[in-house]
């Protein structure tokens, strides 16, 4: 008995070592524990650097520099650190702050998704004030609230902040989950050249980026390139599917994204529990991503929302 349940066992261990081997042979983009990345040398090269200068009163500031933050030897963050009490400058109403002492060159509106998580909420709220001052950047922070019962749709909600946002004249878009936390001051929340997929090191993945085309949880691109790949899919409802639409339409323009080295790019999940109601749709709108394209993002948003600005956050709800 004993020895055919160790049989058993082995020829199971044999075929989970081969179906792993064919998946690494015929799906290499499935692994991706080693990844071309942006080190910190480079990193400011990589920048697209442009500020909103209407919004920049005082022009007779000496321009911010960005090589202190980036090669500060205190810039790891402790996951223990993450939930105690920051220090910042209270932003203007709608959550938006310039340094007072020099001209910022970069100009980003951090846009979250957000339904039912107070409690994360104000964790992320007070810790990523504190994490984008500290860098001497130019922000705004857009909750966007799904006021449903409907199943969560994500990219709309994120269309709808890059809308506002845009509007608002910023070049830079940066599309982020509320759960999770940068451990990098170095990981500087400004877009680059290119898309970028900031949290490619988390935690909760063993800070390894599970397959080559994910670019989900926290990315960067800028306006003129959402607007050219006309945002993101409205259609799907419930998690998943969406990241991996959004990567086919970066794809389909040739915008591969980037990412910066791990140790820069590290993230950790904020803990909650997880209610979610799957895409039912996914695969067959994956399938049908290129033909969608074009009447299905940020050209197909309802106007149906409203705005208020609170202390923190610009807050923007969606019925």
């Amino acid at each position: 008995m004993f020895h055919q349940a160790f049989k058993c066992s082995k020829n199971i261990g044999l075929l989970t070592i081969t179906i792993a081997a064919l998946i690494g042979i015929y799906f290499p983009s499935r692994h991706a524990r080693h990844y071309e990345c942006v080190n910190i040398d480079n990193i400011l090269g990589s920048l697209h650097l442009e500020s909103v200068e209407s919004n920049i009163q005082n022009n007779n500031l000496k321009n911010c520099t960005y090589e202190t933050v980036l090669f500060d030897p205190n810039n790891k963050i402790q996951i223990k650190e993450v939930i105690q009490q920051r220090v910042y400058s209270e932003p203007t109403s709608g959550g938006e702050y310039i340094p007072k002492d020099c001209k910022p060159s970069i100009s980003s509106a951090i846009i979250v998704p957000y339904r039912n998580r107070e409690e994360q909420l104000e964790i992320f709220l007070h810790f990523i004030h504190h994490f984008l001052q500290r860098q001497k950047i130019h922000y705004r922070i857009y909750i966007v609230n799904q006021k449903n019962d409907l199943p969560f749709n994500r990219a709309k909600l994120l269309n709808i902040g890059a809308k506002i946002a845009m509007s608002d004249t910023f070049p830079c878009l940066i599309l982020h989950d509320l759960d999770l936390i940068p451990l990098n001051y170095a990981n500087i929340y400004a877009c680059s050249k290119l898309p970028r997929h900031m949290s490619s090191s988390l935690d909760t993945f063993r800070y390894n980026l599970p397959y080559l085309t994910l670019f989900g949880g926290a990315t960067s691109i800028l306006s003129t390139q959402y607007k050219g790949i006309n945002g993101m899919s409205n259609l799907f409802e419930g998690w998943g599917g969406e990241d991996d639409d959004f990567y086919k339409r970066l794809d389909e323009c040739n915008l591969t994204p980037l990412r910066f080295c791990p140790s820069i790019s590290s993230y950790t999940m904020l803990i909650h529990k997880k209610n979610r109601v799957i895409s039912q749709n996914r695969f067959n709108l994956l399938k049908q991503s290129a033909d969608r394209r074009f009447e299905d993002g940020l050209n197909a948003l309802p106007n149906n929302f409203t705005i208020e600005l609170e202390p923190l956050y610009t807050h923007i709800l969606v019925p």
